[in-house]
């Protein structure tokens, strides 16, 4: 514990030392951060997708220097500093964990996130969605908000309901295709991949990181193709549909 400790002091003294010494660091504020924060987060993500555990150290550690940036420079403006930080999230953590730090009693992980999302409508929040960051991708924002509804009871019973609520809207999308209404289909569209999330919890597949490792498989086949087609003198431009899928195949057993 103390290693850790000393660690995490070292990181908050070369913090205050680049705020005082570095022009760079000098200048930034919560704003021109935030922008950064998001393709850290990002980086982040992409070292969990492809299992990089020496890259997710480098990424946490990145993720960690913004926490102590932006509490740094809230504390220069008096609104908090670090410690504040620290205790908030601590307190929450016993607050909204009673089954732990109480005499509250859970039969499962469904139980604890259930009183989560009770526990943050005793807090005040109004609604149970509250808690979904307006700027999220769509594909996450789908999943937290299934995940939030379902913390209160909001949920089908059985996985083939949801099946067959894919299916039903499926033939939704289907039907204003065949009519052409470019808005409806839009809609129905949207409605086709929020059944799809939804059906993806129940079978315990986190949708973003699967469609991730769809689109890493698919930029690493088309490379592979690329790199084929020029070694053998050809390029995929100068090449029709029939003949690039002949290395597309190929691409699948290399």
């Amino acid at each position: 514990m103390k290693q850790k400790l000393k660690a995490f002091e070292r990181l908050l003294i070369i913090m205050d030392e680049l705020r005082e010494q570095c022009p760079w660091d000098k200048k930034q504020t919560l704003e021109s951060l935030r922008h950064l924060t998001i393709e850290e987060t990002y980086e982040l993500a992409d070292a969990i997708t492809v299992g990089d555990m020496n890259e997710l150290k480098g990424e946490i550690g990145d993720i960690m220097l913004h926490m102590v940036f932006y509490s740094k420079i809230a504390s220069e403006k008096g609104d908090f500093d670090i410690t504040d930080v620290l205790n908030a999230i601590c307190d929450k953590l016993v607050y909204r964990h009673p089954h732990i730090y109480s005499n509250t009693v859970v039969k499962d992980e469904e139980e604890v996130k259930a009183n989560w999302e009770k526990l943050k409508l005793k807090e005040g929040k109004k609604s149970v969605l509250e808690g979904v960051p307006k700027s999220l991708p769509a594909l996450v924002k789908a999943t937290r908000i299934q995940d939030k509804v379902k913390g209160i009871g909001f949920d089908w019973d059985n996985s083939d309901q949801v099946w067959d609520k894919v299916q039903e809207e499926l033939g939704e999308f289907r039907d204003e295709v065949e009519k052409g209404d470019q808005e409806k289909m839009e809609e129905e569209f949207g409605d086709v991949l929020f059944s799809m999330i939804n059906y993806a919890r129940w079978m315990g597949i986190d949708p973003e990181s699967a469609l991730a490792k769809t689109n890493q498989k698919f930029i690493r086949r088309f490379q592979w193709m690329e790199n084929e087609t020029v070694k053998n003198g050809k390029q995929l431009t100068e090449m029709n549909l029939e003949e690039m899928d002949v290395y597309w195949e190929l691409s699948k057993k290399s």
